[in-house]
């Protein structure tokens, strides 16, 4: 007997509203096991959808341009009762002979959400004088909201939403932020002046290439980190001589097929001890500023350049793990972040990051902190220097590091002393056994 399998978006970390990019398939297409129906796109990476099941495409639920979120139906296939039980994933199914009806789609009711403090956060948004505050009630999802308060939108004022019977939605919220600025009217008096729109073409020829949402967006959130947090980046040099010579000779023993080890590892578990060391650097503010929420976890993200824009795929439990074992995940995980397959989930729950220009070069550069996150690691390429040993000069593997602070968390002599630590664990490797 045929089955009809539902298929569904999978668990994506809490995230909703998630734009379909593209659509692969239509209805009669026979499709394979993990085949990718449709590539999905939030606001730090792209991913495919891969099929739950093997068959025929019945029908499809979805277009470019839809938003989803987990659960949404995204299409249902006829297979085979055939098929091998141990390949097909336990799927919703039914009778192929019954209709499959879209469920209608719900209306929600308008939800009031108290606004939470945060530090140091931005005067509202507004387009009325202080006092004129409007009664109108804002007809919009908890998901909006928060978006708003993030923004610094009293979403009261946005009088009219472009969604189903008037809901504000997302897009409403920025093009009223967009004309604000547009306008140089904030509540307070003044704003931040807007950049000059310059015809370019007068000068010559020219080419216009939109950004993909990944770099929009990542755009947008260090801009806001930029002009909500007091960073400090404090820059030093670890000599790594010895720790090259001990990784040199442990890929050696590799054949050629094993995973190497890359001087990363060692800067990972290096961090890891500082954080121990350190916990104030394994920590986040607590939204009104007045508490420090300490993880007892050690999660490192490391920022992967894709062809997409800059990813943050998160390594998780760091402390557990050797250095082999990390090894083959962080080139497994760095391979689908380039390759475009990351889950959401998969780039969340990071204490600290690391991005590392090391197989680039320069000398130093200023890392933006990976906000709720209180601090992030910047590395570029190890060279050779003579250093001082007190008799003579000796040539040393010196490596660049640069450590970004948000500065009401930890102060100067703190991030000197956390640094110090990282170099100490980096120039006798052997103390990460301490």
């Amino acid at each position: 007997m045929a089955l009809l399998i539902e298929i569904k978006v999978p668990d994506v970390g809490n995230v909703a509203d998630i734009d379909v990019v593209d659509v692969l398939v239509k209805p009669g297409d026979e499709v394979k096991l993990e085949q990718t129906l449709a590539v999905l796109e939030t606001d730090k990476a792209s991913m495919d959808l891969p099929s739950s099941a093997a068959g025929t495409v019945q029908e499809l639920f979805i277009k470019p341009g839809d938003k989803v979120s987990e659960g949404t139906l995204i299409a249902t296939v006829l297979a085979s009762a055939e098929a091998d039980s141990a390949e097909q994933p336990e799927q919703p199914a039914v009778e192929a002979s019954a209709p499959v009806e879209k469920a209608p789609e719900p209306v929600s009711e308008p939800v009031a959400v108290k606004p939470e403090p945060v530090a140091a956060k931005p005067e509202p948004i507004s387009e009325t004088p202080a006092g004129n505050i409007s009664d109108h009630a804002a007809h919009a999802t908890p998901a909006v909201r928060l978006y708003a308060r993030e923004l610094g939108v009293e979403i009261h004022k946005i009088t009219a939403g472009s969604g189903r019977k008037g809901r504000i939605l997302k897009d409403d919220v920025k093009n009223f932020v967009k004309k604000v600025m547009a306008e140089g009217v904030a509540q307070s008096g003044s704003g931040i002046p807007a950049m000059p729109t310059v015809d370019f073409s007068q000068f010559g020829e020219i080419e216009e290439q939109k950004l993909n949402k990944i770099k929009r967006l990542t755009g947008q959130n260090l801009s806001r980190v930029w002009l909500n947090l007091p960073m400090v980046t404090y820059h030093e040099e670890a000599d790594i001589t010895e720790m090259e010579a001990f990784r040199n000779a442990l890929n050696a023993e590799k054949s050629k097929d094993d995973i190497k080890i890359t001087g990363l590892i060692f800067i990972i578990k290096a961090l890891v001890a500082a954080l121990e060391q350190f916990p104030q650097f394994n920590a986040s503010l607590s939204a009104d500023g007045e508490k420090l929420i300490l993880k007892k976890y050690f999660n490192i993200g490391i920022a992967v350049d894709t062809p997409n824009g800059l990813v943050v795929p998160v390594l998780r439990n760091v402390n557990r793990k050797g250095i082999n074992e990390l090894s083959a995940e962080l080139a497994e995980t760095s391979n689908r972040a380039r390759l475009g397959k990351l889950m959401p989930a998969e780039m969340q729950g990071g204490c600290i990051t690391i991005s590392s220009l090391g197989g680039i070069g320069g000398t130093a550069f200023t890392p933006i902190v990976n906000a709720p996150e209180v601090a992030i690691l910047g590395v570029t390429r190890a060279k050779m220097q003579p250093v001082w040993n007190g008799n003579e000069f000796v040539p040393r593997l010196m490596l660049p590091l640069d450590l970004t602070y948000d500065h009401r968390v930890i102060d100067g002599v703190e991030g000197a002393r956390f640094m110090a630590a990282i170099k100490q664990y980096l120039g006798d490797i052997r103390r990460l056994l301490l």
